[in-house]
This record gives structure tokens, C-alpha cells and sequence, in this order.
């Protein structure tokens, strides 16, 4: 992290441009971190993926593997929107701020703030990134119930959703914390586009049902939920 830092922040003063050179730099980050620890990372496409679309990247959130899974799988232009809180970790933090679209959900204002810049991004041709479940998912079960964010923002903005599955980020480190870091495979499975032509605001709930029910049939497909481990079912 020392070492990418002094290019991140010379690239946060240079707009889009310079946003798409950090993504860049934390996915040589990334690569050369999962070197170093033991982690060996793993890519599935079930369908072919055009990294030319815009998407609205959605993911399963378990683990603060998260996030380096998410830099090191995708190979586009992407904004995340993250949590306001990371922004206080020291060195990560710092990255982190100039990395992604923070989300202070104290106020509505604040909120609203996040979305305006998600859709700036979407303006732009960059696709964004969310994890729908908005904080860890500490149940058993696949997911948790997700917020309306990404789904009302890809019907207003006609993008389609591409959902990602990140396997083994718990396997990885579980999140009860930094400390519980294994060596081992990490994948990401990127699932077939789900379009949103055709939906309109009064439809989103069906939207977002129809999304969560295909990324926890995904899950269940890569991971064995019916064990209080949740141990890996196949490699």
C-alpha cells in the first residue's frame, strides 16, 4: 500500500481519467498482495462477458476480502460505492478514498450525494459497483436482504445488472476480523446479465427480488450453506 500511494494521490487530481489509473494501480496491488500471502485467485465466466458494457456490478458481501477480490476480478472501468467509515483506516483509507464513491448514509443529503455521483460515472461510460446487501452478511444464509440503491438506479439509468460472486472470500478471512487471514483459493464468478428494459420504479422490488434469487441460486451452486461452517462444497 505504501507503495502505490504516492501515485494514487498524485491521480485523484486528475479526474476521470486519473480515477481509471487507480483502479488499475489496486488491481497491481492486488495481484502482487495475493503473491505475497498464499492466495491464489480464480476467474469463471458462465457466460462470455464484454468488458466494453456498462454494467451495475452487484456482489455477495461477507468478508473485507471483498474488496481486494472485487479490484484484482474486474478489468474495466468501474467506480465502487463503499462505506464511509473504511475512509479511517490509516494508508488503506487513504486509497480507499480516492478508490471509491464513499456512502455517508447519516443523512439523506448525503446520500442523495453518493447517487448523483454513481450516476456521474455511469455519464461517463465507467460502470459502478455495489454490494446490495450494504454491510456483512453475518447469517448462515446466503444473502441478506438487499437495499433498493442499485436497482433503482439501473432502472433510471437503463443499465443492466451483472452480478458477481465472490466464493471463498470468507474461506479467506472470516469476518470477525483482520486476523483471520488463510492462504488458499479466492474466486470470482461473473453470472449472466440481467436487463432492466422494460421495468419501471413501481417494478423495482420485483427486480430486486428476481436478482437476489439468482445470485443465492449461484451461491448455493459454489458453496454448501446447510453446514454451520459453511465450508467449501467443491473446488
Amino acid at each position: 500500500m505504501f507503495l502505490v500511494l504516492p501515485f494514487v494521490l498524485i491521480a485523484s487530481f486528475f479526474g476521470v481519467a486519473g480515477g481509471n489509473f487507480v483502479y488499475r494501480l489496486c488491481n497491481l496491488w492486488a495481484r502482487l498482495w495475493y503473491g505475497l500471502i498464499f492466495i491464489r485467485h480464480k476467474e469463471t465466466y458462465e457466460v462470455p462477458h464484454d468488458r466494453k458494457k456498462q454494467y451495475i456490478f452487484v456482489a455477495n458481501h461477507c468478508s473485507y476480502m471483498d474488496i481486494p477480490a472485487l479490484v484484482r476480478s474486474l478489468h474495466q472501468p468501474i467506480r465502487v460505492l463503499g462505506k464511509y467509515e473504511m475512509v479511517n483506516y490509516p494508508v488503506f483509507g487513504w486509497i480507499y478514498r480516492a478508490a471509491a464513491i464513499v456512502v455517508d448514509r447519516s443523512s439523506p443529503e448525503k446520500r442523495a450525494k453518493s447517487v448523483r455521483a454513481l450516476k456521474a460515472a455511469l455519464k461517463h461510460g465507467i460502470s459502478i459497483f455495489i454490494f446490495p446487501e450494504g454491510t456483512f452478511n453475518e447469517t448462515s444464509a446466503p444473502l441478506k436482504d438487499f437495499y433498493d440503491g442499485a436497482f433503482r438506479i439501473a432502472i433510471e439509468t437503463q443499465t443492466p445488472i451483472k452480478p458477481v460472486l465472490f466464493i471463498d472470500t470468507l474461506d479467506r478471512m472470516h469476518w470477525r476480523g483482520f486476523f483471520e487471514l488463510t492462504p488458499g483459493r479466492c474466486a470470482a464468478v461473473y453470472m449472466d446479465e440481467i436487463p432492466v428494459q422494460g421495468y419501471t420504479i413501481k417494478e423495482m422490488p420485483a427486480l430486486k427480488q428476481l436478482v437476489h434469487q439468482k445470485m443465492e441460486a449461484g451461491l448455493r451452486r459454489y458453496r454448501n450453506y446447510n453446514v454451520p461452517t459453511l465450508q467449501k462444497a467443491v473446488d
